[in-house]
């Protein structure tokens, strides 16, 4: 499972638990959803820093890929990438 899944189930299942231990308190269900939804975001900067972390990680890794694509790509494109032996793309007439 990917990190940024498991951080936004996370995130998600602390609103859910902190809204649930608000249930029971008497007060309007609108200022019920927005103290679970603050506390959640509170606990979860303390609770799920390491999924945070890792997801920071796979974002930044699929970052400097895509860069890297994009360079091979503006390269190829302007004609200064020479294939070699066995890609995709290589003729020889």
């Amino acid at each position: 499972m990917s990190a940024a899944v498991k951080y936004t189930l996370g995130r998600i299942g602390l609103f859910v638990v902190v809204l649930a231990a608000l249930w029971f308190v008497e007060m309007n269900i609108f200022l019920r959803l927005m103290l679970a939804l603050v506390f959640s975001a509170a606990l979860s900067f303390f609770l799920l820093k390491g999924w945070r972390d890792e997801m920071a990680g796979e974002m930044a890794e699929a970052a400097v890929r895509r860069r890297a694509d994009k360079e091979r790509l503006r390269s190829a494109l302007a004609g200064d990438d020479q294939p070699t032996d066995g890609e995709p793309g290589d003729r020889r007439d």
